[in-house]
């Protein structure tokens, strides 16, 4: 083989590997064009249940509106259990629709890198010595140990639902501080230890 030959050849299999460089760039290219297609389908999968019912919540959240997502998973819930806050009993929310906690717990954790949600909420119980006794016997030292590390209690270690208007609607705001709003009711303690054994029993953790 002459050197002219020879060089031809490199060429060649330069050429050839170049070649398959741009086809695998090709190929990497589509890869990310299709999981970002997949990432907005699983999005909207999320939302399948009823687009209408949760897409003001998902849009809030998209937004980092925390303060209108809480007061919105509020209204989200009272329309599915079709009750007031006034009339909604503790035995209304032992009933309450697992998928429906799960649509909400999926936007809320989606759109708060994973820092609010009922189920990030619930761990927080557990992480305080909170576990189905505790619920049932509504033990209200582990509850304020609850709601004192997702932050609902002031400097006073006192409940401030009523300075809601003051809160830190943030990211920076504790982990499983949201949704909060929905869990204030005339019933108290009772509808709290209700509602933690109702995410327990659809298995929200």
């Amino acid at each position: 083989m002459t050197d002219v030959e020879t060089r031809l050849k490199l060429l060649e299999n330069q050429v050839k590997t170049l070649n398959e460089s741009i086809r695998i760039k090709e190929l990497e290219a589509k890869i990310l064009e299709l999981t970002t297609v997949i990432d907005n389908l699983q999005e909207q999968f999320i939302l399948l249940p009823d687009i209408a019912r949760y897409g003001k919540l998902k849009n809030y959240l998209q937004k980092g509106d925390f303060r209108n997502a809480d007061e919105e998973t509020s209204r989200i819930m009272l329309e599915v259990t079709g009750e007031e806050r006034e009339t909604l009993t503790p035995n209304d929310v032992s009933k309450y629709p697992c998928n429906s906690l799960f649509v909400i717990d999926e936007i809320w954790q989606k759109y708060s890198d994973k820092k609010f949600g009922f189920s990030v909420q619930l761990k927080a119980y557990f992480q305080v010595g909170g576990n189905i006794d505790t619920i049932r016997a509504q033990d209200i030292n582990i509850l304020r140990k609850f709601a004192d590390q997702v932050g609902w209690l002031n400097d006073k270690k006192e409940a401030k639902f009523e300075d809601y208007d003051n809160w830190d609607f943030s990211l920076s705001a504790p982990d499983g501080c949201f949704p909060a709003h929905w869990w204030k009711s005339p019933y108290g303690l009772k509808m709290v230890t209700f509602f933690f054994a109702r995410l327990i029993s659809c298995n929200l953790i």
